[in-house]
């Protein structure tokens, strides 16, 4: 009845950004050139580490962009929840496994953002302990990855958060 008065974030922009953070964490060079896993687990930590680099981007600003980051965490857990529903994950049993994810990705965007400050190293020891699940890859690849992730995270450091915030061009021409 009062929706109005919640000035929240636009759903319709909220669904865009969200759409582009899946479409980037499905890039088939993850899985066939990088050794990501393809299966639930791999596109789980492909998404979460494109939805940390977003949401670290909008941290930036709180002030404008709290609202949005929180809807957009929302938004990534209620298609969680509807994606396991669809794979025939029992009802007793989905919130739970969301509530284990939700935990996965908060544990994850702190692993990265230490990753991140701390330089090369510490963010390729993050990704092979939540990307690749302790099972490192060859050096180089790990290194690919770790790359792109520091040319993601500086080009989305340069989108203004108005691109950002209406769902444009977040990861364009980002190519692991």
């Amino acid at each position: 009845m009062f929706a109005w008065l919640r000035r929240g974030p636009d759903d319709e922009a909220v669904a865009r950004v969200y759409e582009l953070i899946v479409a980037q964490s499905r890039r088939p060079e993850f899985y066939r050139d990088l050794g990501v896993a393809d299966s639930l687990d791999g596109r789980f930590d492909m998404l979460s580490l494109h939805a940390m680099l977003v949401l670290r981007r909008l941290k930036h600003d709180p002030a404008r962009t709290g609202r949005f980051s929180q809807a957009l965490f929302d938004h990534m857990f209620m298609d969680m929840d509807m994606s396991l529903r669809e794979i025939g994950v029992g009802d007793l049993s989905v919130g739970k496994r969301v509530k284990q994810m939700g935990s996965a990705f908060l544990g994850r965007i702190v692993a990265y953002e230490k990753g991140l400050s701390e330089g090369q190293e510490a963010l390729a020891d993050a990704l092979t302990r939540n990307v690749y699940r302790e099972q490192a890859p060859e050096a180089s690849v790990l290194q690919r990855l770790a790359d792109y992730v520091l040319r993601v995270d500086d080009r989305l450091a340069t989108v203004p958060l108005t691109v950002i915030l209406a769902g444009e061009k977040a990861f364009e021409d980002s190519l692991p």
